[in-house]
């Protein structure tokens, strides 16, 4: 079981979550699915000092930073194949809402990454699940929100109707519980939306994890989703 993990730098105020990123990976593993780590190969839309919370005057590279966390093995995604993955999930933190997407700064008037874009609905077009944690799903609903997927962010209200302008279908959900859309495939779950402990984000995690791999090994061969 293959599953690619798309990172986007490493910091929640700036990149990947590194603890939902870690929390995948360990999930993944311990299911005995192998993870293939991607990220964009382009600058970084801003820097944060983590210690102080101040934007630093510098330029980092969202494929460079995202290795800190993949230990080197990570590769640009606009080199990913849908066909050599059985699905795809991605961590949440502000580099899914800044550098795979500007969903930040836009809001549902979003510009999705190219490469991530093309992953994301190659993917989905060959019926294979998809995994968002945090702030993920709006990438999520930018891209496939014209399928009215059931998605959630948590409880925030002002996010919520992001993803419904999108066209997506909001659910409210605890940090410990995922929503499931099984007609469209797509999972998703709070994590550090809501918090407040990694313990109990972890419980999120790694039950989107689990249902991404269910649904991935029971696919079965059919004709490509339109």
């Amino acid at each position: 079981m293959r599953v690619g993990v798309i990172l986007s730098g490493c910091g929640f105020q700036d990149g990947a979550e590194v603890h939902e990123s870690v929390l995948t990976l360990l999930a993944l593993d311990r299911a005995g699915a192998e993870a293939r780590c991607f990220a964009p190969d382009r600058p970084q839309a801003r820097v944060v000092d983590h210690l102080t919370g101040q934007e630093l005057p510098e330029t980092r590279n969202v494929l460079v930073e995202s290795a800190r966390i993949a230990r080197g093995e990570v590769a640009d995604v606009a080199e990913a194949r849908a066909g050599d993955l059985d699905a795809l999930i991605l961590p949440g933190g502000f580099g899914a809402a800044l550098n795979l997407s500007d969903f930040a700064v836009r809001g549902p008037q979003a510009e999705v990454d190219a490469g991530v874009a093309r992953l994301v609905r190659e993917v989905h077009a060959q019926g294979k699940p998809i995994g968002a944690i945090c702030i993920a799903p709006a990438l999520i609903a930018r891209l496939l929100g014209a399928e009215a997927p059931r998605l959630t962010i948590g409880s925030d209200a002002t996010t919520a109707r992001a993803l419904e302008a999108c066209g997506a279908r909001h659910v409210r959900c605890a940090v410990e519980d995922c929503v499931v859309d099984e007609e469209r495939r797509i999972v998703s779950t709070p994590a550090y939306m809501l918090g407040p402990s990694i313990r109990r984000v972890a419980q999120g995690v790694e039950g989107c994890v689990r249902e991404v791999l269910r649904m991935a090994r029971s696919a079965v061969p059919g004709p490509t989703r339109r």
